[in-house]
């Protein structure tokens, strides 16, 4: 939703055209600053209190923005808030749940009610962006405070006290080498990185195609293209606990170079109905790749360093791999690379990633 916001705000305000990339860069730049401290925060109290923190702290980026603050310095702090929030969300499962069958359930329940709240903002974004910025800058402001208040009826964790701050950035580096050498953490760290990286330069490449391709310029219609990206998603998620149980790491792999395909074939598309098919489809084998890989690397985690710290890991290395896609995206925009190509380049990227699975996967075999 915010997203859509930030970019009202610069068609309004007449930034330069490549300024949401540079908005983007900066949410994903918190992730991989302030990654060293999240994970131990998150494993040094119970989640539920860092669950609330993270939400607090996003609602304060968006009171930013009704204030009239810079976009990038807006969608920054609330990165701030999505990081400290993220290893408390995802690193909780492995506690309420008693086997790797129960844990990829939740993953997938958490992946789908995620991308749910990514579509209704999507859509509603899109929606209020157009209409009244005001209106949908306080929307998003109650979200964030309900949401607050809806984290205190988490279960609460016990916190580890021997768990500290100091030394992070050291500790940090040798739970990132613990991490790489064990075969399923390089596997899921590689995976997921490639996917989202992939999802993150699609979703800013949506806002130059479809004017460029079908002459939308509205964000609503932009917002209904992306939305359908996690309706595929949703289904995906649905499907991933019957189509990739535990141990069928091929079907994952599978999942993920069909939807590189699809990514390759969908700017060349020129009748939107069709473009519209291929996006949710490809969001489909999108949640059958990426949500096992979740569900590996939170394991991994409980069994070594711990849920918190492995997910302040994944964001890192998630967080990196996308800021580095943004920026070559940032480039390609500015000396006027025409965005079909970006977009066929996204897709052969993840082809490229789903490939070294397939090695690492036949090397650990061997």
């Amino acid at each position: 939703m915010i997203l859509f916001i930030a970019q009202a705000i610069i068609l309004r305000d007449a930034f330069p055209d490549w300024y949401l990339q540079a908005v983007q860069a900066t949410f994903l730049f918190s992730y991989i600053v302030l990654s060293p401290w999240v994970g131990r925060l998150a494993d040094r109290y119970p989640k539920r209190r860092i669950l609330v923190l993270g939400n607090t702290i996003k609602g304060a980026g968006v009171a930013m923005l009704l204030a009239g603050a810079n976009p990038a310095l807006g969608y920054a702090v609330v990165g701030v808030g999505a990081v400290i929030y993220s290893p408390a969300k995802y690193g909780i499962l492995p506690w309420m749940t008693k086997n790797d069958a129960q844990l990829l359930h939740a993953n997938s329940y958490m992946e789908g009610f995620t991308i749910l709240a990514i579509l209704s903002g999507a859509a509603a974004g899109g929606w209020l962006a157009d209409h009244s910025i005001f209106l949908a800058l306080v929307s998003c402001l109650g979200i964030y405070l309900i949401s607050a208040l809806l984290c205190i009826g988490v279960p609460s964790n016990p916190g580890d006290p021997s768990v500290v701050m100091k030394g992070a950035i050291g500790a940090f580096r040798r739970d990132c080498s613990i991490v790489l050498n064990i075969k399923e953490g390089l596997f899921s760290l590689l995976g997921t990185s490639g996917f989202w990286t992939a999802s993150a330069v699609l979703r800013l490449a949506v806002f130059i195609w479809m004017p460029v391709a079908f002459g939308i310029h509205d964000n609503a219609t932009i917002g209904v293209m992306i939305m359908l990206s996690g309706v595929g998603l949703v289904f995906g998620a649905v499907l991933t606990p019957r189509v990739v149980p535990p141990g069928k790491t091929p079907r994952i792999m599978m999942a993920g170079a069909l939807m590189g395909l699809l990514l390759i074939l969908l700017p060349w598309v020129t009748w939107l109905q069709g473009a519209l098919v291929l996006q949710t489809v490809s969001g489909s084998f999108g949640g059958i790749y990426v949500i096992p890989l979740n569900a590996m690397l939170q394991r991994v985690g409980e069994q070594t360093i711990g849920t918190g710290k492995i997910i302040a890991i994944q964001n890192f290395a998630e967080n990196g791999f996308m800021f580095v896609g943004v920026l070559f995206f940032l480039a390609a925009s500015s000396a006027g690379a025409p965005v079909t190509w970006s977009m066929t380049g996204n897709g052969i990227f993840l082809l490229g990633i789903v490939s070294c699975l397939y090695w690492l996967h036949d090397r650990q075999k061997k």
